[in-house]
């Protein structure tokens, strides 16, 4: 299957093809197009003139264009599924988890479109206010350029694509090398939905090349990126007075209180330790359980954990399969020998199998171990033992990222307490910080990023507030 760039509301064939594997049998299954500094300069001409048609769209338009192209996806919602496992390795019945998350985002998006507003102003509230009447409007920047992870390839689209064309903003849309086809496919959904020529545009190819040419051409006046923290600082660093909203790394934390019902708790955990594989940016990742509860959960834990089956991505059966790259396992893997190496202990998986990494758990992991301060993004999670919440607290704070904890406890006055003192984006009490519906307002602080999705918060980052005074 050779692919086309989409430009201006046409497929256009690339100069250059590289060829696209999947992940878990490394199978070729499509060529894709490089985008050179040619197509991405047509693709940011084309969202410049079709900027004027979008923010003209009336607001109803732009909700009606919105709930067709959620409608269109549900109605290809199994194609897009398998496009999901096959370009992504994620587990088909994650995959159509995904693909439903997608429709709610744009009909989200649809009805967002409909709620843009501002707000009058009292000026007589001050001395020489008098006689005035001011209001604010939000308008469109114009063009942004969403460059996009492989973890959703159509949810975390989604959440970019979806508000800035409800806030009237074109885009050109830059996804992960690895998951191009399911951006691809909504190119063609968006066309046959009706968008306008030029609204959306889709280019793949080289991060470094298309990246860097999108975060300095002027003509883009918003950048909505969801990666790396070395990648998005680099971003910032560059983008001078662009708008920039950055959905960056975690190392995300459960802290379980010696009160709780682990048959409600372990499950969740591991679910959120090992879904895709733990290729997500809200991942638990490090779980630290009071000592009363730590022998108790660490067998539930490990009971639960031996139930997954890896296998095909595209067998009902699978919980997992390979990781995203082979690369991406090696460096996995060398984080769990360190970790042992430091004193941890391995108390399942730790060891390749064929392509797939089956989930791993450790404990007694030490603090300064990548497996705790750095993001694995990998099926590995570690359990240790605090002797309160309060450490567990110190415990999450003592990272670099910040984005959602979850605590568990019956405790009002504890749950309370951790709210506050948790320095993340998110606090999830009685549940994990895996936990995310599309229109809640989702991001974090310190190296996990800055500015906030979820459609409505979305749309305050993708439009520019614009004072009205009219003295009478």
């Amino acid at each position: 299957m050779k692919r086309k760039l989409f430009i201006g509301g046409e497929w256009v064939e690339g100069r250059e093809y590289s060829q696209l594997s999947a992940p878990h049998s490394g199978e070729v299954i499509a060529e894709i197009p490089q985008a050179d500094q040619a197509d991405i300069d047509r693709a940011i001409s084309a969202a410049q003139e079709a900027h004027t048609t979008m923010r003209n769209t009336p607001a109803h338009q732009r909700a009606t264009l919105l709930a067709s192209i959620s409608n269109l996806i549900a109605e290809r919602s199994e194609e897009a599924a398998r496009l999901i496992a096959l370009e992504a390795g994620k587990p088909i019945r994650t995959a159509r988890g995904e693909v439903a998350r997608t429709v709610q985002t744009y009909r989200f998006a649809a009805e967002e479109a409909k709620r843009i507003q501002g707000e009058t102003l009292p000026l007589d509230a001050a001395p020489g206010g008098e006689g005035r009447v001011a209001y604010t409007v939000r308008e469109p920047l114009g063009v942004v350029a969403a460059i996009t992870p492989f973890n959703f390839p159509m949810n975390l689209v989604a959440h970019k694509v979806g508000p800035a064309l409800a806030a009237g903003n074109t885009v050109v849309l830059k996804p992960a090398s690895q998951t191009p086809l399911s951006a691809y496919l909504l190119a063609e959904i968006a066309q046959e939905a009706g968008l306008p020529a030029g609204a959306l545009n889709v280019v793949t190819g080289s991060g470094r090349v298309i990246g860097d040419a999108l975060v300095t051409d002027p003509r883009i006046k918003a950048i909505t990126f969801t990666g790396s923290p070395q990648v998005g600082i680099g971003i910032r660093n560059r983008a001078g007075l662009k708008r920039v909203t950055l959905e960056l790394g975690s190392n995300s934390a459960v802290i379980v209180d010696r009160d709780v019902d682990l048959g409600e708790v372990v499950p969740r955990c591991v679910f959120g330790a090992f879904s895709y594989s733990g290729q997500v940016c809200i991942s638990v990742q490090r779980i630290y359980v009071a000592a009363a509860m730590f022998e108790s959960f660490v067998d539930a834990f490990l009971t639960e954990t031996r139930k997954l089956r890896g296998g095909d991505p595209l067998a009902e059966e699978t919980d997992y399969a390979a990781m995203i790259h082979p690369g991406e396992t090696e460096r996995t893997v060398e984080w769990i020998r360190e970790a042992e190496q430091k004193g941890a202990r391995i108390l399942c998986g730790g060891s390749v199998e064929g392509r797939v990494l089956p989930p791993t758990v450790l404990t007694n992991v030490p603090a300064d171990a990548r497996i705790s301060c750095q993001e694995v993004f990998g099926p590995v999670v570690m359990i240790n033992k605090v002797e309160s919440v309060e450490e567990g607290i110190r415990h999450v704070n003592n990272s670099n990222y910040g984005l959602q904890a979850g605590v568990y406890t019956n405790d009002v006055r504890t749950a309370l307490d951790a709210a506050e003192q948790l320095h993340v984006g998110g606090v999830m009490i009685n549940d994990i910080p895996t936990f995310r519906v599309d229109h809640m307002p989702y991001g974090g602080v310190k190296e996990s990023g800055f500015g906030r999705e979820g459609i409505k918060y979305a749309i305050e980052e993708l439009t520019e507030l614009k004072l009205v005074v009219f003295k009478r």
